[in-house]
């Protein structure tokens, strides 16, 4: 099973690597281009991987190989400030990918479970939202699987307006006091 970690701003080689594969694999699942992507100089990669790896955000990664120069796997948690301060604070989860020579083996539950402990533990939120599209059955099972539930909102998605994106959250347990 590779090793989950956090990913670093030193990461940004194997970062653009993998996103690049994110892109190629499932291009409708995020809203930027393989083209944009491309583009991107290894500066605004250097950037990127240090954003991503920042206070306010968490990005955990799963190493395929022993010495480290493939990740097969990706999920990030961002802060979502709350509109009205007495509301609990909240976390979204994006940039969901596993490699598809890793899927169904349980690198998904793990990264998912390792999310969630960050989010609740690390960014102190007391809830986990996340957009799933509306056709894709099996990432709605496996969220419910999760403990996530669908919130009755929905926004169209981004890369095809004519579909939704349905809200899932869940509520996180294992704040530290």
């Amino acid at each position: 099973m590779p090793r989950i970690r956090r990913l670093h701003a030193s990461d940004w080689r194997l970062l653009r690597a993998v996103r690049l594969e994110m892109l190629s694999d499932t291009p409708m699942a995020y809203i930027e281009s393989l083209d944009a992507a491309r583009r991107q100089t290894d500066a605004q990669w250097q950037e990127r991987a240090a954003a991503m790896s920042g206070d306010a955000s968490i990005t955990l990664v799963a190493d395929a190989g022993v010495d480290g120069s493939k990740l097969c796997g990706l999920m990030r948690v961002v802060v979502k400030h709350p509109q009205e301060p007495q509301k609990p604070l909240q976390a979204m989860l994006i940039s969901v990918y596993v490699a598809p020579e890793h899927r169904g083996l349980g690198l998904a539950d793990e990264l998912l479970d390792e999310s969630c402990k960050a989010a609740a533990e690390d960014l102190a939120a007391e809830i986990l939202e996340l957009g799933v599209h509306e056709d894709n059955t099996r990432a709605l099972a496996f969220y419910r699987r999760h403990g996530f539930e669908t919130t009755g909102a929905s926004r169209p998605y981004p890369q095809d307006t004519s579909k939704m994106e349905l809200v899932m959250e869940r509520r996180l347990t294992g704040r530290r006091g």
